[in-house]
């Protein structure tokens, strides 16, 4: 969609939104490459042994086309809500393809979810079906009961008890279905957010929302597509960032995706798979940055191929930043989104559209702003409310069944993200901090993005969180919860160490008052940290 341009500012004036009558996902990412070309590479899957499948477009028509037969036989019909319960493999790409060809909804799940979250989302959506493996059929069973609009469990692992056997199924059908036909706005997709507080909600996308991701997407690593890019992210493909950031939009170009499972995302394995498949294209969220960061000197033992690197869903950091450039040499774009209007704000080191401790500027085709609590838009430098003007095709819908909390996600036309923000006189955007996660001390509004960035600079420091802990003096006190580098043991001493590292390096008042060592950090599955339960154990 973005046009060639100079630089950002022509890029944007260019830019307009094509948005056709007809549109469905699956013919888009799909089909038209089968038909254009057949034997084009779709999916590399790396198995866990070290084997690669190659999927071509061909086959993912093939697949999907009887996969979509095998679920009408069962029931299921335009809008009801399909599961998705898989790990990163050419699975779940078949699944999500024949389900928008159904005019079906798709459900991803995270495989991280355990059975109650799995039961929430099962009941709450009513999902009719269930695509899923061993693992998940044993997460299955222990709520199956508390699912009762569960009536096609299909496993691509063999047939059990109440489930069907995809491989024998897809045998039987027939690899010719004809798409049903949808507009921008029929429902395709429902991701629950990710529930750093309260239930998760179920967002409601249109295929219209692939459509709006491709501006974002291809800002990221423009220009994009080029001749070899190949793109791999650790992030599941259940969450927005791996399926809206990554997956759907490299098929809509013919991008070949690399799929590997991680049980545990190891720094060692994700720079040794990117090597081998030549990866050119990588989305890696900030939390797995951090933890890459630990590997030593990663641009002298191995030989990336990459040209471009992403980052969203958390605030990048200074830090991170200086240590992509050393290890991959280039800068890595920050980008920023929410589940119900994703990738709408970006950064392009490619046309200049970068500023350390930015996450750059609204992607073309995006009106963003800071607002007030009265919806006005507030003027540069100003702390509020970032927000996203509405109609937008990347905007969700609606909230599944959630009518008020959909009308309470906006005030007027803009859609509220409660994230806290400032946007400059040149139009970066600067993260804050969520509304509940801006700590005031001592009449300060302290975001917790940039004492976590000074944190995690510390060389005993692997992971980091801030948050604000009631004081009666000072209304709150910065209270700093570590995860600490193999080979470093917590102590009071490392304590006080750590404190005066942020005080010389921020200043006073930020610095944390109370330091705690933890052996895990609690987080979403898309890796954010849930401050949340750090402040109830404060």
């Amino acid at each position: 969609m973005l046009p060639d341009a100079r630089d950002f500012d022509q890029l944007s004036r260019r830019f307009r939104w094509t948005i056709p009558a007809r549109y469905n996902i699956g013919v888009d990412v799909c089909d038209k490459w089968a038909e254009a070309d057949p034997t084009r590479l779709a999916i590399l899957h790396v198995q866990s042994n070290g084997r690669e499948d190659r999927v071509t477009f061909d086959a993912l028509r093939e697949a999907s086309n009887r996969l979509a037969n095998v679920l009408r036989a069962h029931g299921i019909e335009r809008g009801d809500r399909v599961a998705i319960y898989l790990p990163q493999s050419p699975d779940v790409a078949i699944a999500h393809v024949a389900i928008y060809k159904l005019a079906a909804v798709a459900l991803p799940i995270a495989v991280l979810f355990g059975p109650d979250a799995l039961s929430y989302r099962l009941q709450n959506s009513g999902a009719k079906a269930l695509i899923t493996n061993t693992a998940g059929l044993a997460k299955l069973s222990e709520i199956r009961a508390e699912a009762p609009d569960l009536t096609c469990v299909v496993s691509i692992d063999g047939a059990g008890e109440g489930t069907i056997d995809l491989t024998t199924e897809l045998a039987r059908a027939s690899s010719s279905f004809t798409p049903e036909v949808t507009t921008p706005d029929d429902p395709a997709m429902m991701i629950y957010t990710s529930g750093t507080t309260g239930q998760p909600k179920g967002a409601l996308h249109g295929h219209r929302v692939l459509l709006g991701h491709l501006p974002g997407a291809e800002l990221s690593y423009y220009p994009f597509p080029q001749q070899g890019d190949r793109f791999w992210t650790p992030a599941d493909w259940a969450w927005a960032g791996g399926l809206l950031d990554v997956l759907l939009p490299s098929l809509h170009h013919g991008v070949a995706v690399v799929a590997r499972k991680f049980d545990k995302f190891d720094p060692e394995e994700a720079f040794a798979l990117m090597q081998k498949t030549q990866v050119r294209n990588a989305f890696i969220p900030p939390t797995a940055l951090r933890m890459m960061r630990a590997a030593p000197n990663p641009a002298g033992r191995y030989d990336f191929k990459l040209r471009a690197m992403g980052s969203g869903g958390e605030s990048l950091g200074v830090e991170a930043l200086e240590w992509g450039r050393s290890a991959f040499g280039l800068t890595i774009n920050e980008f920023y989104g929410q589940t119900e209007c994703n990738l709408v704000i970006g950064a392009c080191a490619q046309l200049g559209l970068s500023r350390e401790g930015s996450m750059g500027k609204a992607v073309p085709g995006h009106t963003v702003a800071v607002i007030g609590p009265d919806g006005a838009v507030l003027k540069p430098g100003e702390i509020g409310q970032i927000a996203v003007k509405r109609p937008d095709p990347v905007m969700f819908l609606e909230y599944w069944n959630r009518p008020e909390a959909t009308r309470d996600k906006f005030i007027g036309d803009w859609m509220t993200t409660g994230d806290q923000g400032v946007m400059d006189e040149d139009g970066y955007f600067t993260f804050v901090g969520r509304d509940d996660d801006v700590i005031t001390s001592s009449g300060f509004r302290i975001g917790p993005g940039e004492i976590e960035d000074c944190l995690i600079g510390h060389p005993a420091v692997a992971l980091a969180a801030a948050i604000g802990k009631p004081d009666p003096l000072r209304t709150e006190i910065v209270k700093a919860f570590i995860v600490l580098k193999p080979g470093h043991a917590a102590s009071p001493e490392l304590a006080a160490e750590i404190q005066t590292f942020v005080k010389t390096r921020l200043s006073g008042h930020e610095y944390p008052r109370e330091v705690a060592f933890i052996d895990d950090m609690p987080m979403t599955t898309t890796g954010k940290v849930i401050r949340r339960l750090l402040r109830e154990r404060a």
